[in-house]
């Protein structure tokens, strides 16, 4: 196939939605009669009969579909249930263990703020994450799985993005400072003992900010 036809197969495939001709022009940049010419190629490929996808014209526009001889298989399929995505607290614990494995959950708890129990036990029932040993406290350690790389399609930890490309800018340090300042005044301002500046949690999280935080 030329590239164009492979390119609009593509855009059919992560469409939910029929993509008209002429949109498929604009966000290719070329003409409808390139695009049209590309289309019959995805015609001639996928014939009826030929391949468990056919293109499909509905509704004004272009789909791939899947040929009706897989129906009654895909009916079963997709009425098994469905393994609900992960919620920001397991995302946030997954990503700590992924970078700093192997780690206990003492220590998840204290980088994230917040209790580690429900989401440790979570990605460890759907197998992201495993027991690693126990740390010189004897606290048990926490590392990724097989599964973990192979749904992420990572071929190794090393393929983990660099942490160094979400280092916040002097701007967005500056920006998150302004925030946690107004935050700590309002929670002062509305405390009983009457209290000015920013409470303890924020003011560690400034040192954070500024890069002058304490070691533990």
């Amino acid at each position: 196939m030329t590239e164009l036809a492979r390119i609009i197969e593509a855009l059919l495939f992560l469409s939910p939605d029929p993509v008209a001709v002429k949109d498929l022009a604009e966000v290719t940049a070329c003409d409808e009669d390139e695009v049209a010419e590309a289309v019959a190629e995805l015609d001639q490929r996928y014939a009826p009969g030929e391949h468990g996808l056919q293109l499909k014209r509905v509704a004004g526009g272009l789909t791939l579909a899947t040929d009706p001889i897989a129906e009654s298989a895909a009916r079963r399929l997709l009425a098994k249930p469905r393994t609900p995505p992960l919620t920001p607290a397991q995302a946030e614990t997954l990503s700590i263990v992924a970078y700093l494995q192997p780690v206990s959950r003492p220590e998840i708890t204290r980088i994230r703020g917040v209790s580690a129990d429900s989401a440790t036990a979570t990605l460890i029932e759907r197998g992201l994450i495993e027991e690693s040993g126990r740390s010189q406290f004897g606290a048990i350690l926490y590392r990724t799985t097989p599964l973990f790389l192979q749904l992420f399609g990572l071929e190794s930890l090393k393929a983990l993005p660099d942490v160094s490309a979400w280092d916040p800018t002097p701007e967005e340090q500056a920006a998150l400072r302004d925030r946690l300042l107004r935050a700590g005044e309002v929670r002062a301002g509305g405390g009983d003992d009457g209290g000015e500046g920013a409470p303890a949690g924020a003011t560690g999280v400034l040192s954070a900010v500024d890069g002058g935080g304490e070691s533990s």
